[in-house]
């Protein structure tokens, strides 16, 4: 499962508010912002469920670099197996 779905998932929400949300987010806009100017893209989220959308999307984008890198120094000390 990918972040998104398990962000739609955990927080019960529709896949296309969690797209539109996440998209705003990474072109660098606020909660507040989103919450207050772009209700259409995301089907009307309040700031309280933006911002734990937000806080859970940040927690996991977090989570697959420390496993990446956590891979990627087993495998360069020749220690990764199947």
């Amino acid at each position: 499962m990918n972040i998104k779905e398990q962000l739609a998932k955990e927080l019960s929400l529709q896949p296309f508010q969690v797209d539109n949300t996440l998209a705003l987010f990474d072109e660098g806009a606020t909660v507040p912002f989103v919450a207050r100017y772009r209700k259409e893209n995301t089907g009307s989220l309040d700031e309280t469920v933006l911002r734990e959308l937000e806080h859970q999307y940040n927690y996991y984008k977090e989570l697959e670099d420390r496993r990446a890198t956590i891979i990627s120094s087993i495998v360069e000390q020749g220690k990764m197996t199947d």
